[in-house]
């Protein structure tokens, strides 16, 4: 079986730990598999690359910033091929431009448009084990290097899965699946046989730092088979799967949580059309995603406050725009809170059944924990709360449906004994 592995950068973060995973992937080509391997840069060194940038200029070139991070996860490759020789397996490595991973020309966050593969396939042929770099590819014309965004090399091992028409695709992380919740923050959290691709693009795009959103929507739209295992154990992972009529017996699959959200305000727009378009559209040709949006129209409809979440990194240059356009529009000011935090519960088991939001509404009120947005889907209803409460909220909402293996703590609806006179 044709086998795609992609290990993280905490599994190769060390030379020990490229050793480790050199010793995992002799074993899979001796257990006669066919294997290609996707790494990351070793743990740090993006961010190193990042602040090395920085000191240079504050805001470098998309370009030039795009060929300095690539650097990382080639290094990560060439080392890991050597690791591989030295165990007597014939490997060879690539970049994401030798691999033929062709994206479209948006630096530092382009998109895959299509993967030759001719090297790597040719390499396979041979009985190679081809270690390909993370998280990069090359623009159509070949002149310029591109990165994927953050977690794209879970991207490359997917695209790359269904390009060579893999078996099986292979998330090495330093956890051991997906859980019902940040095990860091909620000791009580199960880890997941299995989920539906789904639930897990969900759970990716609410905050779940297991696998890239774009990585799942890909595996879904290819029927990529999928397993996030840990690098660390040999302990069983979770596959992420087609839902089946099983999964909806479960009402919630998990809860997670987003840290990096800002929330900006434009405070008293003129309330007439055409002010939302103008708005978004600006945002959106600056290449920036908004989450949720929520429009408040003033009692004599004159005005309009719209407020909007976009991730905290990109806040500085949401403001900027959104100021601009604020200006032109008359509007009185753009507030701005970045001490917020986005809460999600998710399941498919939500289709089918009633009450999943009056209860995390409920739940949220009981703490003292004061809702500023909503948002939901067919699986999912998010809220945006005071960042300060995120723990104690995940806690709850993981106790109050049950995902620690206990049933819903319920109250009790026995009165109380009167005192006694």
């Amino acid at each position: 079986m044709l086998i795609v592995q992609k290990y993280g950068g905490t599994s190769v973060g060390s030379l020990e730990r490229i050793q480790a995973v050199a010793g995992r992937v002799a074993a899979a080509v001796k257990a006669g598999n066919k294997v290609a391997v996707v790494v990351s840069a070793m743990s740090g060194e993006t961010d190193k690359l990042i602040k090395l940038a920085q000191n240079i200029c504050q805001r470098p070139d998309e370009r030039e910033m795009d060929l300095l991070l690539s650097s990382g996860e080639r290094v990560s490759a060439a080392l890991t091929a050597l690791a591989l020789q030295e165990r007597g397996i014939n490997a060879m490595s690539f970049t994401g431009r030798q691999t033929g991973i062709i994206t479209d020309t948006a630096h530092t966050r382009a998109k895959i448009e299509k993967i030759s593969g001719e090297r790597v396939k040719e390499a396979l042929r041979k009985g190679k084990v081809a270690v390909i770099a993370g998280f990069q590819g090359v623009t159509g014309d070949m002149e310029d290097v591109t990165t994927l965004g953050r977690g794209g090399s879970d991207l490359t091992a997917v695209a790359l899965a269904a390009a060579l028409k893999a078996g099986l695709c292979e998330i090495y992380t330093d956890v051991e699946g997906v859980y019902t919740a940040d095990p860091n923050i909620v000791p009580e959290a199960k880890k997941l046989d299995k989920v539906s691709y789904d639930e897990m693009l969900e759970l990716a795009s609410l905050g779940a730092k297991v696998l890239q959103t774009r990585s799942v929507e890909f595996a879904k739209k290819y029927n990529v088979p999928l397993v996030v295992l840990s690098s660390f154990t040999n302990a069983p992972g979770t596959y992420i799967v087609k839902e089946d009529p099983s999964m909806e017996k479960v009402l919630v699959s998990g809860v997670t949580y987003d840290k990096n959200q800002a929330k900006l305000t434009v405070l008293g727009a003129p309330d007439k059309p055409g002010i939302a378009a103008r708005l978004f559209s600006d945002i959106a040709n600056a290449g920036l995603v908004v989450d949720m949006i929520v429009q408040n129209v003033s009692s004599d409809n004159r005005e309009t406050d719209i407020s909007f979440t976009v991730p905290r990194t990109d806040s500085a240059k949401a403001r900027e725009i959104t100021e601009k356009i604020a200006k032109d529009l008359g509007a009185r000011g753009v507030s701005a809170n970045e001490g917020i935090s986005k809460v999600s519960v998710v399941g498919v088991g939500m289709r089918t059944h009633s009450g999943v939001a009056s209860k995390m509404f409920q739940v949220l009120a009981e703490h003292g924990i004061n809702i500023m947005m909503i948002s939901t889907s067919e699986i999912k209803v998010s809220c945006v709360i005071d960042a300060k409460y995120t723990e104690l909220a995940v806690r709850a909402l993981h106790q109050a449906f049950g995902l620690n293996g206990k049933s819903p703590v319920k109250k009790s609806t026995k009165k109380k004994p009167s005192p006694k006179k």
